[in-house]
């Protein structure tokens, strides 16, 4: 009979995938990740949950949700680097879309105050 998979505590998951204990249980309250209680009540995490933390983060980096994290399928949220799937280049693209409107947005400001600066005068309301 094979050995259960080895077990990590919420420490060392932190350690291991760079997040803090505050996110892994913040992912975990969420439904991103799972554990299990040992018999002192810690919670002990697969070691498949080091990839899982880091792609959550790289998701979370990246502009989505939570909730959006949590509509994508498995191989998107359990595989760290996963491409993008045909399940979510929707969502992407619209999150694409929505940065790019915050960049123009944030050009428009820009060219406003570097003109305000030149010319020492209140910018125009938008």
């Amino acid at each position: 009979m094979p050995s259960p998979a080895p077990l990590m505590s919420i420490g060392a998951l932190a350690q291991a995938s760079g997040a803090s204990v505050r996110s892994i249980r913040h992912y975990e309250q969420h439904g991103l990740l799972a554990s299990i209680r040992a018999d002192n009540g810690y919670r002990m995490f697969p070691a498949a949950a080091v990839a899982q933390v880091r792609q959550i983060q790289r998701l979370i980096a990246t502009g989505f949700t939570v909730a959006e994290i949590l509509s994508f399928p498995d191989c998107m949220r359990m595989i760290e680097g996963a491409p993008a799937c045909s399940e979510t280049s929707d969502v992407q693209r619209r999150r694409l879309a929505a940065i790019e409107r915050q960049i123009a947005d944030l050009e428009r400001r820009r060219t406003r105050l570097l003109a305000m600066l030149r010319e020492g005068a209140a910018a125009p309301p938008d």
